[in-house]
């Protein structure tokens, strides 16, 4: 056995590429995109480095055109549930033994492969797949994953550099191991990267994993195990299961090796789970580790002496970009009376822009929602302001399903802090603004503060200092990413590690060491090089 101090390399955010007409980025991509629409992908579960097809399988289709099938998917059953259960635990013991240095090299590997050959590939995927433009697909399924697998590795090294104190005599060390059992790993459509981190982060640590994707997401998520897969990561280590969310989870939560849930979905969800798993808490062999990233109402708060400009363009990149299915979007605006017909004339002139269409077209700003269910439910908050005396649609407003589930960017005028839209998440391109009059500016903040039960992401807009400073120390609770003069989205891996709190997730701070903490069990040891040899202390005498 070889030894030797090794070191992470550095990291650094992967740079974003532009993919402008005539480049050869967008020539390769046009190429993805064409060779992913012409063929229809066969994507099987993977347990144990095995591919297995069952009797149940669903379509992959694109959303902004959803008479395509791009693949098909097949369910896992009760049994493939627990062969990768088992997978997870046998292919554990190996993976956790196996030198740091050999766990972190997969997923650097892993994202060498995303920056270079698959980058095209899996940019295209999530495209079709989840109706991203092309903007929205390389900041998410390319760069922030390969930031992800990059600084976690990076991370790790740190953590496992963090000793105790070793007085004369004594040596004092730090053991970090992989937890209890297997960690299950539930990620969401809207964000390739999100469920390459929900996976990988607590495999990095040592941990086997059960993986179930979003039913929307299977056709790219399952592209991230094929690069796993070429960068070495080992048979079992994370297990791919799509599925039925209740007939998978009710089997992993009855286990007793359930050590760990990696979740990024609704909040109600989030909820029903950590209910069960209390229900059950009896069956552990250890207490589980929940984190979990989940819903938002995310506000934009504007004083007088904003940058209107700057205020205008963070409403519109806030609430529209990919439809407003962030988790952080801005769905809620306060803007003084004073600027606001200056705000909202700016706001305008962006939007009466915007294109809106497939995403093949790269000219398109705003593309489709994920599926019918997201459709309808958000078009219903249109429906509603429209008919509401409490309301104004004054932007927008127009939908329709007829070829791909296209909604408009819309804008609602509230005469209240409490409508519905100001309230209640709705995960879509629809931004809602209340109207206040300076002189209301602290009952305003309150309403803010106390308007809904989310505290994940918000925004501040003013040029005054003593302003920020007010808004930055009453907001410390209202979200767990605060943006100073610009919009409440685009966290970037070691810039800003994302996650909120309250009715928003257990704010464990994906992109940072805060998150992989959470899968790592410590053991204290200490060893005495010169043991005492009598049992009387000095007291005694």
């Amino acid at each position: 056995m070889s030894h030797g101090i090794y070191r992470c390399p550095r990291p650094i955010n992967e740079p974003i590429r532009n993919y402008e007409p005539g480049s050869e980025d967008r020539r390769l991509l046009e190429e993805a995109l064409n060779e992913l629409r012409n063929e229809v992908k066969e994507i099987p579960l993977i347990i144990g480095g095995e591919k297995i097809k069952t009797d149940s399988k669903k379509p992959c289709i694109v959303p902004h055109d959803h008479q395509q099938v791009i693949g098909y998917y097949y369910e896992a059953s009760e049994k493939e549930v627990q062969m990768a259960i088992d997978s997870a635990l046998q292919a554990k013991a190996e993976w956790e033994a196996m030198p740091y240095k050999h766990r972190a090299a997969v997923f650097l590997k892993a994202a060498d492969l995303l920056a270079s050959k698959w980058r095209y590939k899996m940019n295209a995927a999530t495209m079709l797949a989840q109706s991203k433009n092309v903007y929205q697909a390389e900041i998410d399924t390319v760069c922030e994953l390969i930031d992800f697998y990059r600084f976690n590795a990076y991370y790790l090294e740190q953590i496992y550099e963090e000793q105790a104190i070793s007085p004369a005599g004594v040596w004092n060390r730090m053991e970090y191991t992989a937890l209890d059992g297997f960690v299950y790993a539930v990620s969401p459509f809207n964000f390739t990267s999100i469920g390459g981190n929900l996976a990988g982060a607590p495999a990095l640590v040592g941990n086997g994993v059960v993986w179930k994707p979003a039913s929307t997401a299977v056709y790219s998520n399952y592209m991230i195990m094929e690069i796993l897969e070429e960068a070495g990561l080992p048979k079992g280590v994370i297990n791919f299961v799509p599925g039925n969310a209740k007939t998978i989870t009710d089997i992993v939560l009855a286990h007793p090796e359930f050590a760990g849930f990696h979740y990024t979905g609704s909040t109600s969800v989030f909820s029903s789970i950590w209910k069960e798993i209390g229900n059950n808490i009896q069956k552990y062999k250890a207490y589980p580790r929940i984190v979990g990233e989940t819903g938002g109402k995310n506000f934009i708060f504007a004083d007088e002496s904003c940058d209107q400009q700057a205020l205008a363009v963070a409403m519109v990149r806030g609430a529209y970009e990919y439809q407003g299915q962030k988790c952080s979007a801005a769905s809620r605006v306060y803007v003084p009376s004073t600027i606001w017909e200056n705000v909202k004339t700016k706001s305008f002139e962006m939007m009466e822009t915007i294109k809106m269409g497939g995403v093949e077209d790269f000219k398109n700003f705003v593309n489709a929602v994920i599926d019918e269910k997201a459709f309808t439910k958000i078009t219903s908050y249109i429906d509603y302001a429209k008919s509401s005396p409490d309301a104004e649609v004054i932007f927008g407003g127009g939908y329709d399903q007829s070829k791909g589930y296209f909604i408009e960017p819309t804008m609602i005028l509230s005469k209240t802090t409490s409508f519905k839209t100001m309230v209640e998440e709705i995960f879509g391109p629809v931004l809602t603004v209340y109207v206040y009059d300076p002189k209301d500016f602290d009952a305003t903040l309150e309403a803010c503060i106390n308007g809904t039960e989310y505290a994940l992401t918000g925004a501040i807009f003013a040029q005054d200092r003593l302003t920020i400073q007010k808004l930055e120390n009453a907001l410390k609770h209202s979200a767990g990413n605060l943006y100073i003069n610009d919009k409440p989205t685009g966290a970037v891996v070691g810039q800003q590690p994302f996650g909120g709190s309250k009715a928003s997730g257990t704010n464990d701070k994906a992109g940072s060491k805060l998150n992989l903490f959470r899968w790592i069990n410590t053991r204290a040891i200490k060893e005495n090089f010169n043991p005492p040899h009598q049992y009387e202390y000095p007291f005694m005498s």
